[in-house]
């Protein structure tokens, strides 16, 4: 592959990843949300993110042009392979942490997509047009989580902080551009992540000081994913996913 190309792998690798590590988090909910309604919400989340993972994963294979699948980059790489954010590969922790972590990458998601939307590449722009769409669906169901969370009990008002709490160390990086991604920037491929941040943080502050939370601006606290430098947790997450396809290479429904 020519320069261009392999850049354009990476990102479409990066943000498969991004979307696969999370749909994994998400499904870990099933059979184990709050009551049944929102165990089956959680899910159909979840699978809005697989399908996501699925049409980069696809393209990006096409762009390698190695004749690999999905699957293959999906299940036969280990965690210093992959290239997902860390935001999305940490434990789900309580209900709490979940939708607070889910209502920050719904904002940010509906912002970037937006400007993916106009790529010029027209594959990516495709993907984002119908990804944008899910986006606004969740975010529209984390929000009033956020504020039912926060304004009810001191218990789940603690809850919302602790998240609050801890992901401030993780959101910075969803704003890092590498050097690779701001060659694709020249060529309007992606999307300049550094411009999103103000906006990012003005809507997050906006919202939660409804709410009566406290949460500082953005910034880059934890970082690596994207280089493949990772949380103790992504190598547990990965014997999970992974255990199938490993035990049974090739294995077809």
């Amino acid at each position: 592959m020519n320069t261009k190309n392999k850049n354009l792998y990476r990102f479409l690798v990066g943000l498969a990843d991004d979307s696969v590590i999370l749909s994994h988090r998400l499904s870990e909910w099933c059979s184990n949300g709050p009551y049944l309604e929102e165990d089956i919400a959680l899910s159909n989340v979840a699978l809005d993110y697989i399908g996501r993972a699925r049409m980069f994963y696809q393209y990006a294979v096409e762009i390698e042009g190695k004749g690999r699948t999905e699957d293959d980059i999906a299940y036969f790489r280990n965690e210093r392979e992959y290239t997902n954010l860390l935001v999305h590969e940490l434990p789900i922790n309580d209900f709490a942490f979940t939708m607070v972590r889910q209502y920050f990458l719904d904002v940010f998601y509906c912002l970037y997509l937006e400007k993916l939307t106009a790529s010029s590449d027209s594959t990516v722009a495709a993907i984002a047009s119908k990804a944008i769409k899910e986006s606004r669906y969740h975010l529209k169901r984390s929000e009033p989580w956020i504020e039912q969370l926060s304004q009810g009990t001191e218990e789940s008002k603690r809850r919302v902080q602790l998240a609050l709490d801890e992901l401030v160390n993780f959101v910075g990086e969803l704003f890092v551009m590498d050097d690779w991604e701001k060659e694709l920037l020249s060529s309007a491929i992606a999307v300049d992540r550094t411009e999103l941040q103000s906006e990012w943080d003005h809507q997050v502050q906006t919202f939660l000081s409804t709410s009566g939370m406290s949460f500082d601006d953005s910034q880059v606290q934890i970082r690596g994913g994207r280089n493949g430098i990772h949380t103790e947790h992504l190598g547990h997450l990965l014997s999970e996913m992974q255990f199938l396809q490993r035990s049974n290479p090739g294995l077809n429904w």
